[in-house]
């Protein structure tokens, strides 16, 4: 009979969501097994609770002085995790445990699979990726009950142009970072629509079936500026934002979109009905969009867009309500995550700059490169 696994010092801290598990009992002692094949000691297991679904518990983890901290659960508690993370020489494990896994899913993680990807948090390599800070400005109580009414928006008759600089000089705006993707309109109303039963039974299809109740709904009119450029205007249906572009299902929203380059990109979907869906769908998997009206492709530092109406909001898969402007700026280099040993990868460093993003005119600071290979973990 072989002897166990000797212990190690390197400890981890496994933030759990305990709802996402039918047995989080079960799933804790599987997970302090395989730290211990792998020479590590036992976890620090800790659990989110509806009151704190992450940031008291990620500084808890990092004043214990842990080696990794690894968000067990969806896509909100990596989120929730990987924002208190920031500027933290401590690495992100990413472990699969909800419906879209989108930040594994784009780092090409297997996230099929726990045991793997808690291998890759426990022996991988480091890689600094960038985030996004999204400050949004929500509607006035005379835009919301104008919509609640459904009469004409006061919003309507404010310069959007105008709106895009000065609006987000309000002092009541708030500020929250994601790592994946925030999205107006549309896509936020499918979150919003997709019932918590429904995904744990069928997973992201439930995102497609709350898809489908929402095709008809209304445009809205955004006027969008990009790193201090003119400022445009369209009709659409969804506006969305991302660090990277892949969804449930590996569609390719933004196809350039890659987790360290130091941009964000953006799309614009404008479809009419269902016929218009169908082409905006179509393009969005054939990639074919130069010069098609329905889908506008956007990349740089700094996106700005302003509604003329409150519109819903969602970041990461997690729903804020509505907004009727939101500006989506990158912060480089700015979250040490865990990837497979032995990938290559362009590392990018510019901590300091995230005192202030805005402090150069394209609204983020210029990424540090260096072409090397990432440190073992």
């Amino acid at each position: 009979m072989s002897a166990a696994p000797e212990q190690g010092t390197r400890r981890a801290a496994i933030i759990v969501n305990p709802t996402k598990f039918d047995d989080v009992d079960k799933v804790r002692r599987h997970v302090t097994d395989l730290c211990h094949r792998h020479g590590w000691a036992d976890p620090l297991w800790l659990e989110t609770t509806a009151e704190d679904t992450g940031v008291g518990q990620t500084h808890e983890a990092l004043a214990a002085g842990v080696d990794l901290v690894c968000p067990l659960g969806g896509d909100g508690t990596v989120r929730t995790v990987g924002a208190e993370m920031v500027g933290s020489e401590v690495p992100m494990g990413l472990l699969p445990g909800g419906t879209g896994n989108l930040l594994a899913r784009n780092l090409e993680l297997p996230f099929h699979s726990l045991d793997q990807c808690l291998t890759i948090a426990l022996t991988g390599q480091d890689l600094w990726i960038d985030t996004c800070r999204l400050d949004l400005v929500r509607p006035t109580t005379a835009e919301l009950q104008a919509r609640l009414d459904d009469e004409d928006d006061p919003s309507e008759n404010v310069d959007l142009d105008d709106a895009v600089d000065d609006r987000f000089s309000d002092a009541a705006r708030e500020t929250h970072t994601f790592l994946v993707m925030a999205g107006l309109g549309f896509d936020a109303e499918v979150m919003a629509g997709a019932p918590e039963g429904l995904k744990a039974k069928v997973g992201w299809l439930a995102y497609l079936v709350a898809g489908l109740r929402h095709l008809k709904g209304p445009q809205f009119t955004v006027a969008v500026k990009v790193d201090g450029g003119r400022t445009f205007t369209r009709r659409v249906r969804s506006v969305m934002v991302g660090n990277v572009g892949k969804l449930q299902g590996g569609m390719e929203l933004l196809p350039d979109a890659l987790a360290d380059d130091g941009s964000v990109d953006a799309v614009l979907l404008s479809p009419e009905g269902i016929v218009g869906w169908a082409a905006t769908f179509g393009q969005l998997v054939t990639r074919h969009r130069i010069g098609h009206s329905r889908v506008d492709h956007l990349q740089g530092r700094e996106v700005r867009v302003v509604s003329d109406k409150p519109v819903e909001l969602e970041i990461d898969g997690d729903t804020l309500g509505s907004a009727t402007a939101i500006r989506v700026l990158v912060q480089p280099g700015s979250l040490l995550v865990r990837v497979p040993a032995g990938r290559r990868a362009e590392v990018r460093r510019s901590i300091d700059a995230l005192s202030d993003p805005t402090e150069d005119a394209g609204g983020g600071a210029q990424p540090h490169h260096d072409d090397r290979l990432v440190h073992e973990g």
